[in-house]
């Protein structure tokens, strides 16, 4: 085997330490992902001509950067986790970086969750500065999927999220076992070829909040094909026929909700008879 089928057994998820509190690549990705997203939110809006002030959207980034991460943790809480009661009634222990006095960061974060944070942040948002919620998301669905590349980079970095076991040349090695790198196939489907879609698809946009829902379903869809290589989460296996996750079932879902409601949009601007 080559250096790449053994990368875990030498790579260090941590990337330096500031007075001995470790920093991990997965965070630095995570971070990146946020800048990414923002700065091609601005050039689109300078792109575009977007009736959406610069500072205004650095004010946004800060409501989204609350909500993602108050989102991803108790999504994985509430979603994923064995011990959502334990936290339910100790709520202090979420954000609780150090177990038994050792600090080991802040583990586990849902995607599903981060949505969920995010939609509510950008209604707070919106309501506040009274910018129409359908245009922002449209911003969002056209910023999100290549930043998005970073955050399943970072899953790779961080030796988490592996793929299900294989024969391929091309497979990871973990804990002995041969695995899809399946967080680069995710970065792969999940970031580039989603934001290709919401891309092209922005020729055609019919309605406000039309690019988000086309984002969703693609997203939705193309995660669950990712899935496809990568192993289900250790407390919860497989919901059904020893290959279905939880995950696909909640981005079919999602993908299943957002094709209903952009047909119900659709229909509607068919019977106004223009975009709305």
């Amino acid at each position: 085997m080559n250096a790449w089928n053994r990368i875990y057994e030498t790579f260090d998820p941590v990337a330096f330490s500031v007075f001995s509190i470790p920093v991990h690549w997965y965070g630095i990705m995570y971070v990146l992902a946020l800048i990414t997203a923002l700065y091609i939110g601005k050039y689109f809006v300078k792109k575009d001509n977007l009736d959406f002030k610069s500072k205004a959207l650095d004010s946004y980034f800060i409501y989204v950067e609350i909500g993602v991460i108050l989102g991803a943790r108790l999504g994985y809480i509430l979603f994923y986790d064995t011990q959502t009661l334990y936290y339910l009634s100790h709520p202090w222990q979420i954000f609780n970086p150090f177990v038994n006095g050792e600090f080991v960061g802040i583990r586990g974060m849902s995607y599903h969750g981060a949505v969920l944070g995010f939609l509510l942040a950008t209604y707070m948002y919106s309501k506040k500065h009274k910018i129409e919620f359908g245009k922002i998301m449209d911003l969002v669905a056209i910023s999100v999927p290549l930043a998005f590349v970073f955050g399943r980079i970072g899953n790779f970095l961080n030796q988490e999220l592996i793929g299900r076991e294989t024969d391929v040349s091309w497979g990871i090695l973990v804990d002995g076992v041969l695995r899809h790198p399946s967080q680069l196939y995710e970065a792969i489907l999940e970031g580039f070829v989603v934001f290709l879609i919401v891309y092209i698809y922005k020729n055609f946009q019919r309605f406000s909040g039309e690019l988000v829902l086309v984002y969703s379903m693609s997203y939705g869809v193309l995660r669950a094909i990712a899935e496809i290589w990568r192993a289900p989460d250790i407390q919860i296996g497989y919901v059904c026929c020893d290959m279905i996750t939880f995950g696909q079932v909640l981005s079919l879902g999602m993908s299943l909700a957002t094709l209903l409601a952009w047909f119900y949009y659709n229909k509607k601007c068919d019977k106004i008879g223009h975009k709305v």
